[in-house]
């Protein structure tokens, strides 16, 4: 059975577990075991739709196995932000990791095609992308890095919010400094819009709001409202510019321990948390949608061609080889239009 670790048992960059601490699991080589149970960790608080997706994942490895192969949870961001957490599962400290695609960016450049933006035009579009075999070369890509892509995870229509006035047009961009994920390609699809770009982990971005350390950021409603960053920031504008996933890893030192048999089952077992996910998500949606217009934020509909148009030059600056290249097109054939 999956379990989930209580957020108030830890600290966040000194959990104890297994008798190392998290912050120095790479140095000394301890892994983060609970017993016999297999670790994930997650940013997100426990009821975020990705964390409950893969403690499913958990439970349907724990009920074909009978219970020898078991999930132990650390959400909240227990064990640091997503690019410590990654480290340590390269090194194998943990077994699963669910992370944005922006730390990935750095790692490996397939997975910025994914994180392109506009280069999908909807939900409908980005899954049937990444369902099939589009997805797989992605996913197969992290393996030489120490990972194994298992699937992918929906993470919403991201748009940007901020504390000081609406966003209608690029030009009302100019100067404000927006938080985003640590990666250059969303350094850069910021800064083509005019704004200063700030990267900061997920968990810095509430108190910077309220301090006034940054003017803004950019995320999906359910990060919007989970975060409370709407508490701070009461302007936010629907640009809808990515449809960036999020994706469900798991340390290659410790796919390699596992029988083949066993790997099948961790892969299709990921592959049936996919469907659980995106209801919830979807659910996840509009319940956050509810409570953030409900608390009287100003919501703006806004023409995205300005800003489609305005971070065009960037695609080509990150999109650089003939593979990356063959990938968007491929993704662009499959849009109900065709083509670009």
């Amino acid at each position: 059975m999956s379990q989930t670790e209580a957020p108030p048992s830890f600290s966040r960059r000194q959990t104890l577990v297994g008798g190392c601490a998290a912050a120095t699991m790479i140095a000394s080589g301890c892994s983060a075991r609970v017993g016999d149970a297999l670790t994930a960790t997650d940013t997100h608080v426990f009821g975020y739709p990705t964390v409950q997706a893969v403690i499913r994942f958990g439970e349907i490895l724990s009920e074909r196995t009978d219970g020898r192969l078991s999930l132990k949870m650390y959400a909240g961001g227990q064990l640091g932000n997503e690019r410590d957490t990654l480290e340590i599962t390269t090194f194998g400290g943990l077994d699963f990791n669910r992370v944005n695609l922006a730390p990935l960016n750095s790692i490996e450049p397939l997975t910025k095609v994914a994180a392109l933006p506009f280069l999908f035009e909807s939900t409908e579009h980005m899954r049937t992308s990444l369902d099939g075999e589009i997805g797989e070369e992605i996913l197969a890509s992290l393996e030489p890095h120490g990972l194994i892509g298992l699937c992918f995870y929906d993470s919403g229509s991201r748009s940007f919010y901020n504390t000081r006035a609406p966003i209608r047009t690029p030009d009302d961009m100019r100067g404000l400094k927006l938080r985003v994920p640590g990666s250059d390609l969303y350094v850069a699809m910021v800064q083509s819009l005019g704004a200063d770009a700030v990267p900061m982990p997920l968990d810095e971005v509430y108190q910077s709001l309220a301090q006034g350390v940054i003017d803004g950021a950019e995320n999906n409603w359910p990060s919007f409202e989970s975060g409370k960053h709407f508490e701070v920031a009461r302007f936010y504008s629907l640009t809808n510019h990515l449809l960036a996933p999020e994706v469900f890893v798991m340390s290659k030192i410790s796919w390699d321990k596992l029988s083949a048999s066993d790997q099948a089952l961790v892969r299709d077992a990921a592959k049936q948390s996919v469907p659980y996910m995106r209801k919830l998500w979807d659910a996840q949606v509009e319940k956050s949608k509810a409570i953030v217009l409900g608390s009287g934020v100003e919501v703006n509909e806004v023409e995205p061609a300005p800003f489609a148009e305005a971070m065009t030059g960037m695609w080509d600056r990150f999109i650089d080889n003939d593979r990356q290249r063959g990938l968007v097109e491929r993704i662009q054939a499959l849009r109900k239009g065709g083509g670009a």
